[in-house]
């Protein structure tokens, strides 16, 4: 209406001056933002989906969804993804300790003068942190004895084991490899625990922080608390799965069920775990609310290419009306000149 009411002001009042190629384009080149800022009703859509988002779902009770889901995570892969030892491996144990552990690959030779009779033997020693005066470390390399007491290894091995080691003004931080590890034979742990991995992490806090407070909280619900505080939270997952309107048939009873039972029963048949959902649509609905929220595109992508064609299908349409009005006038007063002649 904006854009119908200037055009016709701007026929009425300048068609009928005598305007040279080079008016004509001035005239056009004001004609554009006109048209542009008639047209922002593109980007108010932007605005009203975002408003009407945070009137549905608040900030708060998003972050606790996405808390609930990168605590369950472990819990709802694939049945297949379960072999993968990229996500599920106990290198990504966090919680209890001695965990998290690193692993050390050494081959060994069954015959030293056959190189290819060999296998790959992993070991896995705790990650330990020691935090001491600059001066005080400097007095520990130099002594065997001191080290000794200390690590319960000698100095020279403590070298060999340092990972990283970092000063900061008077202190020295030291991450070594500690105590030997046998996951293996560790019954305290199952594989639910051997994936830190978040669907979503919570904004404005750290990726490692969420993943230890994640771990713990799932070590508690299988190790700790009581069967019905895993069903609650699967109870709160199929609500959760529901709002969002993602398929599933997901039955928390039996899952729970299933969970305890690969928890401490034989983890190779996981393919039987009854945790079936539509995981890819709810990754989608959650990366799309977290743009929605944290990075909203007033003027999203989704509509950039259909706006910039009306505008300039508008702006031309509205320019050659202009100029054909002008054109027209300019044809009907050169009539009676030409009469008078």
């Amino acid at each position: 209406m904006f854009l119908l009411t200037v055009l016709i002001l701007l026929i009425r009042n300048h068609s009928r001056q005598q305007y040279n190629a080079q008016n004509l384009i001035k005239i056009g080149a004001i004609l554009l933002p006109i048209v542009f800022l008639s047209l922002t009703f593109f980007m108010s859509y932007s605005f009203g989906l975002n408003a009407k988002l945070k009137q549905e779902l608040s900030e708060k009770n998003f972050n606790t969804d996405k808390t609930l889901l990168n605590v369950l995570n472990p819990f709802l892969y694939p049945n297949t993804s379960y072999n993968s030892e990229t996500l599920f491996n106990v290198t990504n144990i966090l919680y209890p300790k001695p965990y998290p552990v690193i692993e050390v690959k050494d081959t060994v030779f069954y015959d030293l003068g056959n190189k290819e009779s060999f296998s790959l033997q992993s070991a896995y020693y705790s990650i330990d942190t020691l935090k001491m005066l600059t001066s005080a470390y400097e007095k520990l390399k130099s002594a065997t004895n001191s080290a000794y007491e200390l690590f319960g290894f000698d100095q020279k091995e403590l070298q060999k084991r340092i990972i990283s080691k970092s000063t900061s003004k008077d202190s020295t931080e030291i991450i070594f490899k500690g105590s030997a590890v046998s996951p293996q034979y560790d019954d305290s742990i199952c594989v639910f625990l051997e994936n830190k991995t978040l669907i979503s992490p919570v904004n404005g806090q750290t990726v490692a922080k969420q993943q230890r407070q994640n771990a713990i909280e799932r070590y508690k619900l299988l190790y700790k608390l009581n069967k019905d505080s895993l069903l609650n939270s699967f109870k709160k997952l199929d609500t959760l799965l529901k709002k969002y309107n993602i398929e599933s048939s997901i039955n928390p009873v039996a899952l729970t069920q299933d969970v305890f039972h690969f928890r401490d029963k034989n983890q190779d048949q996981l393919d039987q775990i009854r945790n079936s959902f539509d995981r890819h649509a709810l990754i989608e609905k959650i990366n799309t609310l977290n743009r929605l929220f944290y990075h909203p595109g007033y003027f999203h992508s989704s509509i950039r290419k259909i706006f910039f064609i009306v505008l300039f299908s508008t702006w031309l349409f509205g320019f050659a009306i202009f100029v054909l009005a002008t054109f027209i006038r300019k044809s009907k007063q050169s009539k009676p000149d030409t009469i008078n002649q």
